[in-house]
């Protein structure tokens, strides 16, 4: 199953619910994993916010376990093991990784249980301190800190049981087993303990899983989370795929602070009218949240002056009268305000910001240095032009850049596509006007297309209209644009003579990452 399937059972539910909670905790609780100490005395010993969504009708666990002496503590009274092992077990794991994962979830031994989830969703734990403490500060301080307390059961209701046993999987046998519906949940776990090492890898998975359609939920997470990394890639995603992230389910379940965050985006790239109607799709999300009835003047209400951070002025005319104007989610002043501000000379004063937003600016890739045209040269009679290129970092494919005729101005029917491992990721069929120039001419897809490092993508072209064309030589490849380098390597599919040392596809149009964002 690909990963952005997979991707999707993670629940957005949770995301609201957690931001509501974290915001009803003390000041000194709301940051659960700066301090070990802070931690035992504070948070840990209270309900702090629910990340994770929870399964119903889960069983306590029956662990693995063999009869023995158990480790006996002043604080803990003795586990009875319920199963049976190997009495010689120790005797048949030559390492101390192997010795230790055989106490992973046993009750041998053990001197301490965790019970872990809410109670309608609860599994017992058996652990052994001194493993926990070796790995964790928290655990440390919980039981051997100045703040230790003597429990035989340690009730953890905030923390998904899954996402409790990948933790306790990690300190025990140095592995990580991270799945898309309990990453979430297993990072909110390791930044609770403090267990960075495990923390990073969750980081990791959810980048590499990062697509426009769970970019919003998982932008709030990472707000929530303090990931600033994680935070910086959420926004190249939807800056760029914005259309595609403001339709995406993730985006009504958002909280406000992050609602508000991208509706004051200077560099999102997309249409104002689109911006409005998936604000009012949260706005009726949170309407049901709230459970009142999802009326105009209701999703008014819900939003509050978030809606001033839409630039409706800034819409084209007929796109705010037939659009914007006939959503009855302005007041009647406000309605007339804007018209007379797109017609009057005397403009009144509008809560809504005036000025349109930056955007993104394409950067463009000339993998050629010079380009020339000769009788019979080049010529186009239906076949495939076709480069395959890589690069070492995230970029958005934009479009391409395309040479037109050289025997004097023509029209051109055009299909662009972009493949990887032969899929095909997007295609457009479209035309573009040749002035009889060496000049490239830019044609775009719908979307911009996600492209990730390390791995090539194929770009093709068809073109049909006049045959002859400029075409390029001196071809490199490898080719660097500011923070982004570009290899160029030949194309099976390529059958009209195109490579990496001359012919089409001049240009490669996309959006990368910018001096500021590194």
């Amino acid at each position: 199953m690909a990963m952005s399937n997979l991707y999707s059972k993670i629940s957005t539910k949770p995301v609201k619910r957690a931001q509501q909670e974290k915001e009803t905790l003390p000041m000194n609780q709301t940051n659960t994993w700066l301090n070990a100490e802070t931690l035992f005395n504070g948070p840990l010993s209270h309900s702090p916010p629910q990340m994770v969504s929870q399964r119903e009708g889960m069983q306590v666990i029956q662990p693995n376990s063999s009869p023995g002496s158990p480790f006996s503590s002043p604080c803990v009274s003795p586990v009875n093991p319920s199963g049976t092992l190997d009495s010689n077990w120790q005797a048949i794991k030559p390492t101390v990784r192997e010795r230790n994962a055989a106490m992973f979830n046993n009750e041998l031994m053990s001197d301490v249980k965790f019970v872990v989830g809410t109670p309608n969703n609860t599994q017992v734990v058996p652990a052994h301190k001194y493993v926990l403490a070796t790995g964790s500060s928290v655990f440390y301080a919980m039981f051997y800190g100045s703040l230790a307390e003597c429990k035989e059961e340690i009730e953890v209701p905030d923390v998904e049981p899954s996402a409790f046993l990948t933790l306790l999987k990690y300190l025990y046998c140095d592995e990580i087993q991270l799945e898309a519906d309990n990453v979430l949940a297993t990072l909110y776990v390791a930044k609770k303990y403090i267990v960075p090492y495990l923390a990073r890898a969750c980081v990791n998975f959810l980048e590499t899983s990062l697509t426009a359609k769970n970019a919003c939920l998982l932008l709030s997470q990472s707000r929530l989370f303090e990931e600033p990394e994680l935070m910086q890639r959420c926004w190249e995603v939807i800056d760029a795929q914005a259309e595609i992230a403001l339709k995406s389910e993730g985006f009504t379940e958002i909280d406000r602070s992050t609602l508000e965050s991208v509706l004051a985006r200077e560099t999102l790239n997309c249409k104002e009218m689109n911006l409005l109607e998936a604000t009012l799709n949260w706005a009726g999300a949170e309407c049901a949240r709230q459970d009142i009835p999802s009326t105009p003047q209701n999703k008014r209400k819900v939003l509050g002056n978030s809606l001033y951070l839409i630039r409706i002025p800034t819409m084209p005319l007929e796109e705010f009268a037939n659009g914007a104007a006939q959503k009855e989610i302005l007041t009647q002043q406000e309605t007339i305000d804007i018209f007379f501000h797109f017609t009057a000379n005397y403009k009144p004063t509008l809560q809504f910001p005036t000025k349109p937003r930056a955007g993104l600016k394409s950067q463009v890739c000339h993998r050629f240095q010079s380009c020339a045209y000769r009788s019979n040269q080049w010529r186009y009679r239906g076949r495939c032009d076709s480069i395959q290129f890589s690069v070492d970092r995230r970029i958005f494919v934009v479009g391409f850049g395309l040479y037109g005729s050289s025997n004097g101005a023509a029209d051109y029917m055009v299909k662009i596509e972009l493949k990887r491992l032969g899929r095909v990721l997007a295609e457009n069929n479209t035309t573009f006007f040749s002035d009889g120039s060496s000049n490239t001419f830019h044609v775009y897809f719908e979307n911009p297309i996600q492209i990730e490092p390390e791995s090539f993508y194929t770009a093709s072209v068809i073109l049909d209209g006049n045959e002859l064309s400029y075409f390029g030589q001196e071809g490199m490849s490898e080719v660097t644009v500011g923070q982004v380098t570009f290899q160029f390597q030949c194309s099976s599919e390529s059958t009209n003579g195109t490579g990496v040392q001359g012919g089409q596809i001049p240009e490669l149009i996309f959006y990368g990452p910018n001096y500021e964002d590194l």
